[in-house]
């Protein structure tokens, strides 16, 4: 299989785990295509970076999610390798302000 076709596979894969927890979450390129936008949408504020790969040099990833990044938005990398659940990676400034709103909304 092409590097086109997992990252494809990778991003449908991505969008319906984020739908399994109540979110509108769609693979973006299928609707415009353009280079610079997130790989998945439907979580508001965050601009996902999307790799299903084996081996991953998560700062190229972030810095690529950061290039891409739209104002109001944080990067985040979703990342998943055969076999393993999917992780999220922020930056620690924008998880630690991720970990606030959520502890304050406890």
């Amino acid at each position: 299989m092409n590097s086109r076709n997992k990252g494809k596979r990778g991003e449908l894969e991505l969008a319906k785990k984020l739908r399994e927890y109540g979110y509108r979450c769609r693979r973006a390129q299928q609707y415009c295509g353009a280079n610079g936008d997130a790989d998945v949408v439907g979580l508001p504020g965050l601009h996902i970076e999307c790799k299903r790969v084996e081996k991953l040099n998560l700062y190229d990833a972030m810095a690529q999610a950061k290039r891409d990044t739209k104002p109001g938005e944080k990067p985040v990398v979703f990342w998943r390798r055969n076999n393993h659940k999917w992780l999220m990676v922020f930056e620690i400034d924008d998880g630690m302000e991720v970990y606030r709103g959520w502890e304050a909304g406890r």
